[in-house]
């Protein structure tokens, strides 16, 4: 906003920062009025033609509208896009937009590094190479400091205050947009540009390997004599006094998956203790009557204090990689005898997780896909046993090797007949079952299936006898192949 000031040499900067001002005032004015009344308006009648190409176009229209806008009156046009990109966001139809717009973020991005690539000038790195890696040095142990810092005020812990700092050591993309304004303005030397230029390139290229680094670098330091501030945090939760619990189950994670198996496990009354790395998350769960530990289940301390060691069963519901080995690998270095379950997101990740001590792995996505297939073929009337066959093909070609480890299977007797199976049948209102006996619709005779029991509300009838009369939204479960099924399909549904 102030690189326009900035850039000229004049004797009316106070008049400049308060047009400045002004604008900004009468731009933020317009972008409220649009974004409370008009833009809501606009995108609905445009959502109502129901034509996706006309609703992107619209898009891309706003936002080089508004962009234009505070260009003419003599702000960036990276501003107004901005300012564009939050309208949209806060309406109702962001995630329509921001769904049309993936393939372009995509390329842009890809736009956006090669060309960044292509500003930078390598000789400028050779002849000034020294200079240049002080500069990425001190950014980095900068940037780490103030971003960990920060960590560590909103309440992180010493091994969470690392892991934020270096994640976000690098140059930020935005800096690249103020950089270009400031040699367009003359504020900033080509020497300088370059230097910029150099150390952002170099900060986003090793930012991967520093978060891999990060763990292994908390797990060193915290052997050093730290106060006990700065490794529970500035805002330690109030110990929960935990049981000595044995053959209990321990689940570590906070994300969705994690807090629905805690619920179930309550439900069923199942022993558990939760390890959840966030604080407010662990407060709700303490004051629901919950074995909660709060901190980071890398630390040894923290799985000790949930008894990991006498526990038989501990779940690991971390989401990304590097924390869920690092986790794997404390909990069996602990016992040796625990069965540890653990959720990977890609099944790229599940040789690493096997490897470090997991006794079987979750691949979240490969699931999710299996079960939506098993549900296909179970609609299908497939036998089971084909069902199992198909399912099993289906993990050996992406699980390989681990495809045993991976899978538990329950045998069944249907298994040794692969044409039989067991389905449950609702007696719809107005079916030709509807209100009559077993014996009167001839069950067995007409379509060849044995009727096995019916379920009535919460009641079940084993074995019905031939007099048993069938109500409406009675579940009959029978035994047969998939042709004797659909016959019986046939009498239970209305006609």
């Amino acid at each position: 906003l102030f690189a326009d000031i900035l850039g000229n040499n004049n004797d009316h900067v106070a008049t400049d920062i308060l047009m400045l001002f002004v604008k900004a005032g009468l731009i933020l004015g317009l972008v409220y009025v649009g974004n409370k009344w008009l833009l809501p308006r606009l995108l609905h009648l445009i959502a109502m033609t129901k034509n996706q190409e006309l609703f992107l176009i619209s898009i891309f229209l706003i936002c080089l509208a508004v962009a234009l806008l505070t260009s003419q009156l003599g702000m960036s046009l990276a501003f107004g896009a901005f300012l564009a990109g939050l309208m949209i966001s806060e309406s109702d139809y962001s995630h329509n937009a921001f769904s049309n717009l993936i393939p372009f973020k995509d390329v842009f991005t890809s736009f956006f590094f090669v060309s960044i690539g292509m500003l930078l000038d390598l000789s400028f790195i050779i002849e000034n190479w020294q200079l240049v890696l002080v500069a990425v040095l001190l950014v980095i142990v900068l940037k780490t400091i103030i971003a960990g810092a920060t960590g560590f005020i909103l309440g992180h812990t010493f091994r969470g205050t690392v892991m934020v700092g270096l994640a976000l050591c690098q140059v930020g993309e935005f800096s690249f947009v103020l950089a270009k304004i400031g040699l367009g303005y003359s504020i900033l030397s080509n020497f300088y540009y370059q230097l910029f230029l150099a150390v952002a390139v170099i900060t986003m290229a090793i930012t991967p390997f520093l978060i891999k680094l990060s763990v292994p670098l908390a797990d060193a330091l915290l052997k050093l004599p730290l106060p006990k501030f700065l490794v529970e945090g500035l805002f330690p939760l109030q110990e929960m006094e935990i049981p000595d619990l044995k053959n209990h189950l321990v689940i570590i994670g906070k994300d969705t998956s994690a807090l629905k198996l805690s619920r179930m496990a309550t439900l069923n009354n199942i022993r558990h203790v939760s390890i959840i790395f966030d604080p407010l998350l662990a407060k709700e769960k303490i004051k629901n009557g919950d074995h909660v530990v709060y901190g980071d289940a890398v630390n040894e301390p923290i799985l000790q204090k949930a008894h990991v060691d006498q526990s038989d069963i501990v779940v690991i519901s971390v989401g990304n990689l590097i924390p869920a080995m690092a986790i794997t690998d404390k909990v069996r270095k602990i016992s040796r005898n625990t069965w540890i379950l653990v959720r990977a997101k890609h099944i790229e990740h599940v040789g690493d997780l096997y490897k470090v001590g997991a006794d079987q792995v979750f691949p979240e996505r490969l699931e999710i896909a299996i079960d939506l297939f098993n549900r296909i073929l179970v609609q299908r009337l497939y036998p089971r046993k084909e069902v199992n066959r198909i399912l099993s093909h289906i993990r050996t070609m992406n699980l390989g090797e681990f495809t045993d480890r991976d899978v538990i299977h329950q045998p069944s007797v249907l298994d040794e007949f692969p044409n039989l199976n067991i389905n449950a049948l609702k007696i719809d209102p107005g079916s030709r079952a509807a209100g009559k006996s077993l014996l009167e619709i001839q069950l067995r005779n007409k379509t060849g299936v044995t009727l096995l029991a019916i379920k009535r509300g919460t009641d079940i009838i084993e074995h019905p006898l031939p007099g048993t009369v069938f109500q409406t939204d009675d579940i009959a479960y029978v035994l047969g192949n998939p042709e004797q099924v659909n016959l019986a399909s046939e009498l239970f549904t209305r006609e």
